[in-house]
């Protein structure tokens, strides 16, 4: 009898264990608004920069500047004429020195604080207009850049000395470009 009542109970124990859980049901939860949010701040930070941007290069109109393809300015300095040089590929190494300044001319790094540095295009890691920027370049040169924040470092900045979407003044010099010869 006691034989019987075990099996009894463990049947009745295995049938109630077996039971699935109820599925719960989805949370709806509205995505968009925190990204439509993100946009619409994104937009006018852009609108906001490039318009302090065009009024640092209204106070400049002897200088040529250039609207890059993608999305700052630039002018030279100088500007090497000779056709034979070449501007970085993939893979060149090339030695340039800068300095950054704020919209407002506040020099924020200079070409002694930074050091001349050494750069394997797209290779290294290297802020977004920079990289761009010197890929324009040939050995000589000299390129002044306007960089909107998205271009420079951006919503981190730095951690010390660039703040929160800081649009920069950039002038650069390249030094020299060597060929990458595994080409």
């Amino acid at each position: 009898m006691m034989n019987k009542l075990i099996t009894i109970v463990l049947v009745a124990l295995s049938l109630v264990s077996c039971k699935a859980p109820e599925a719960r049901k989805p949370v709806t939860v509205k995505t968009g608004s925190f990204i439509d949010a993100s946009v619409e701040r994104n937009i006018k930070l852009n609108a906001q920069e490039k318009s302090s941007i065009t009024k640092v290069m209204e106070q400049q109109p002897e200088m040529d500047f250039i609207a890059s393809e993608s999305g700052f300015w630039y002018y030279y300095n100088s500007k090497s004429e000779i056709d034979s040089l070449n501007t970085p590929n993939f893979g060149d190494i090339i030695d340039y020195n800068y300095n950054v300044k704020s919209l407002n001319g506040t020099l924020v790094y200079s070409k002694e604080d930074i050091q001349a540095q050494r750069y394997v295009m797209d290779k290294q890691e290297l802020f977004t207009g920079l990289r761009e920027g010197l890929k324009l370049m040939k050995t000589g040169e000299t390129v002044t850049f306007l960089f909107p924040s998205q271009k420079a470092y951006g919503y981190y900045g730095d951690q010390n000395k660039i703040g929160s979407n800081m649009p920069l003044i950039c002038e650069v010099t390249v030094l020299a470009i060597k060929e990458n010869q595994s080409n």
